[in-house]
Parts: C-alpha cells; sequence; structure tokens
C-alpha cells in the first residue's frame, strides 16, 4: 500500500485525474482544469508518462494560469498544485515539485492550497531523507540492529537473530496487500521454521488490540513491534518505509539477501539461505 508523497494533500488533489471529463466553459478555471486532467489520465493509462509525451498538456497549465492570473482563488491554486503534483508523483521530479510548491505558496498565500504549502515542502524533503535510507539497505549490505521491545514487552532486535535467516516485515493489519501475501508467509514461516528461518513484525497499526486479535486469529506467533504510530512507527521511520508491504530477507549473519520478495520467490529464497 503506497505511502503518496503528499499523503492527503496529493490525494485530494489527484481525485482530479478520476473525474469525467467536461466541456470546459471559458472562464471556468475549474471545469477547464477537470477537461485537462481527462486528457492527461487518457495518456498515462497508455503508459505516457513522461515530461514529452505530456509536453502540451504542461504547456496547458500555463495558460490557464495565465487566463486566470489576477484571480488568487482556489480554484486557480488548485491548476498550479496540480502541475506540481505531476512532477511530483509522474515525473518524478522533486526539484522542479518543489519549485512549483514554492511558487503556490508566494502566488496563492491565503489559499487552502497555498496554507498547505509548508506541509507540502516537508513532506518532500522527508520523502528525500526516506530515499538516501532506503538507497543504503541494499543487497550485501547488512541490516542496522535495532533494540526495542515487543507487543509482549520482550527485547527485540536483529542481532538476535543471529545464526538464523529472518524476514524484517513491515506491515498492518488495515494493509490489503499485506493481507493478500500473508498465506504466502505464514506457508514459508510453516514450512521452514523448525530448520532456522524466524519473522520480525514491524507493525503500522494504531489498534493494539485490533492487532493482537488479527495475530492471534491468523496464528502468527512470531515478534511484533508494534507503537501504535501508524506512519509515524519508529522503526518505520528509523529505516525510511514509505510504503507497505516492505520486507527484507537476511541470512544467519545478518546481511540483506532480498528485499520484498513475494509468493514463491520468498519460499525460494528461504530455502536456498538454510541450505548454506
Amino acid at each position: 500500500m503506497k505511502l503518496y508523497l503528499l499523503r492527503t494533500i496529493v490525494a485530494a488533489a489527484l481525485l482530479a485525474l478520476t473525474t469525467p471529463a467536461f466541456s470546459a466553459e471559458p472562464g471556468n478555471p475549474q471545469k477547464q482544469l477537470q477537461e485537462l486532467i481527462a486528457k492527461i489520465n487518457t495518456k498515462i493509462q497508455a503508459g505516457q508518462k513522461t515530461p514529452e509525451a505530456l509536453a502540451d498538456e504542461m504547456k496547458q497549465f500555463d495558460v490557464l494560469l495565465t487566463e486566470h492570473q489576477k484571480e488568487k482563488t482556489d480554484d486557480v491554486a488548485q491548476i498550479l498544485l496540480m502541475k506540481a503534483v505531476l512532477y511530483l508523483q509522474v515525473f518524478g521530479d522533486n526539484e522542479k515539485g518543489r519549485e512549483l510548491v514554492k511558487k503556490l505558496q508566494a502566488d496563492f498565500p491565503k489559499t487552502k492550497q497555498g496554507q498547505q504549502a509548508d506541509q507540502m515542502l516537508a513532506n518532500i524533503e522527508k520523502s528525500e531523507a526516506a530515499k538516501k535510507i532506503q538507497s543504503a539497505l541494499v543487497v550485501g549490505a547488512k541490516f542496522p540492529d535495532f533494540k526495542e521491545m515487543d507487543i509482549n514487552g520482550k527485547p527485540i532486535s536483529v542481532s538476535s537473530y543471529k545464526g538464523k535467516v529472518a524476514l524484517l516485515d513491515f506491515w498492518a493489519t488495515w494493509c490489503g496487500p499485506c493481507i493478500a501475501e500473508l498465506p504466502n508467509v505464514l506457508a514459508t514461516y510453516q514450512k521452514h521454521h523448525a530448520k532456522g528461518f524466524e519473522i520480525v513484525g514491524i507493525s503500522l497499526d494504531r489498534d493494539e488490540q485490533k492487532l493482537r486479535s488479527f495475530i492471534k486469529e491468523n496464528n502468527m506467533p512470531w515478534q511484533q513491534f508494534f507503537d501504535g504510530q501508524a506512519w509515524q512507527n519508529k522503526l518505520a521511520q528509523n529505516y525510511g518505509v514509505m510504503s507497505i508491504p516492505a520486507t527484507w530477507l537476511v541470512d544467519r549473519e545478518g546481511t540483506i539477501i532480498g528485499r520484498d520478495l513475494r509468493g514463491e520467490e520468498l519460499e525460494k529464497a528461504v530455502a536456498t539461505a538454510l541450505g548454506k
């Protein structure tokens, strides 16, 4: 389940991507934007996601902003916000996206979008920091240790599983893809636990009782770290986790040997590691 860069702010803006096309009324910035986004969405759905493929549509944002340059309303600010969102979310260009968010803040300070700009800029910085952390958590690197207490008040760490093959699993009961993958995780655990396979769960849940009930109902006996902070989970923050499920498979020495393995790939990797 993806944690989008700008979370609620961007999610609201991206609703326009599924808005049906309108026949734009001259002078109506909301409907003009809806028509433009409908065209962009059609191209994105067809796999045209580059600045070059969307060049004409990106120019149209500037045309609309020029047309409505004297109007400092939420509807016009939304035009600039959507342009920023495309650079951030579709093109992956944080530098240009940041520039546009700053322009939004300067040109539309009294609008809802302009007043959210500080938080958007902070989230961009947070995302970049997370990517930097993640770039170091690659196959062949040691997974950095942590020392915490699990949900039952027992010590939990990576180093405590030295000599075992372990899966570090960032997940949540509310995460659809996590739950969909759970049968594969359980099957791998049941098949290889006796041979030295362990799982360390890091839950991004808020409701402890719901988590405990889910663990019991699904027969998940492994340790779980839980602090009730959802996306602000301490370990998720430490390891730059911006989407779940996020998993790392480490060998008996704590070296990363796999990342985000799913289904048969996980079972095969665990079997191979245990056989060495």
